[in-house]
């Protein structure tokens, strides 16, 4: 009996780690191939709730974060990234990563990790689930807009709603 309740245990902490959902089945179907799931995930959902409280690091390319980012989010690139980007965080903070879709920011956070942070997780289904589920991004200029860099026009089939840009 013991044995049963430690594994229904792990079960539901890993469940919470890494089973995030998004609302399209194909799409969550596609990130659950995709991703390695090797690091924290946090759903939109509970990333809308801390906004205001946790850091937000864009992992695009700077045209893409250009067209559009979620507010008040930092860029750190992805093929160029450099520690130096992360000057002025706190180890100590509670960071959330992102990119298109989560691939790219898997990867980076995996990095941080071996950095030293500790309170971070990759948003699942990146800035697509994120204007997926109707929140607001803002374009270099700080202004509110549905324009979303989707990377190519392949991935761009999985953004639902906003303006293609690619």
């Amino acid at each position: 009996m013991r044995i049963v309740l430690i594994i229904l245990t792990f079960s539901f902490l890993s469940t919470g780690i890494h089973a995030q959902k998004v609302e399209n089945k194909a799409f969550s179907k596609r990130l659950k191939s995709l991703l390695s799931h090797t690091v924290k995930e946090i759903s939109v959902k509970d990333a809308a709730k801390i906004q205001k409280k946790a850091v937000f690091l864009d992992t695009r390319k700077r045209e893409e974060y250009n067209i559009s980012h979620i507010k008040n989010a930092r860029w750190v690139g992805y093929d160029n990234f450099s520690a130096k980007r992360m000057k002025g965080i706190s180890k100590h903070s509670t960071i959330i990563l992102y990119c298109s879709v989560g691939y790219r920011s898997e990867k980076i956070t995996e990095k941080l990790k071996k950095m030293g942070y500790r309170n971070i997780s990759n948003l699942y289904g990146g800035i697509f689930e994120w204007v997926n589920q109707g929140h607001k991004v803002y374009d270099n200029k700080t202004n509110n807009t549905l324009k979303v860099h989707t990377y190519n026009k392949r991935w761009s089939k999985w953004l639902k709603r906003g303006v293609k840009i690619y």
